[in-house]
């Protein structure tokens, strides 16, 4: 797990999230402990030209399983969009 955390959190996606040209909806949750949203959601937000940033308030890492009531309506419409 050590070898992914360290590879991911050192390689710099800032290139790559520019060049996404369709539509991206990126979802996190404010009370994420694991990944900080300045460092992650907030930034891709500012970098993919067609992304749109939904918080969760109250949400932790890994809400798309611990509350997949409000995650999944959200993200079928998005996709239905």
């Amino acid at each position: 797990h050590y070898d992914c955390i360290e590879a991911f959190s050192e390689t710099d996606f800032t290139e790559d999230l520019r060049k996404i040209d369709v539509p991206v909806l990126i979802m996190h949750g404010d009370d994420d402990q694991i990944v900080p949203i300045a460092d992650s959601a907030l930034l891709a937000a500012e970098l993919v030209k067609h992304g749109t940033l939904k918080v969760y308030e109250g949400l932790p890492h890994g809400m798309c399983t611990t509350h997949p009531e409000i995650i999944n309506p959200d993200l079928l419409a998005f996709i239905q969009g």
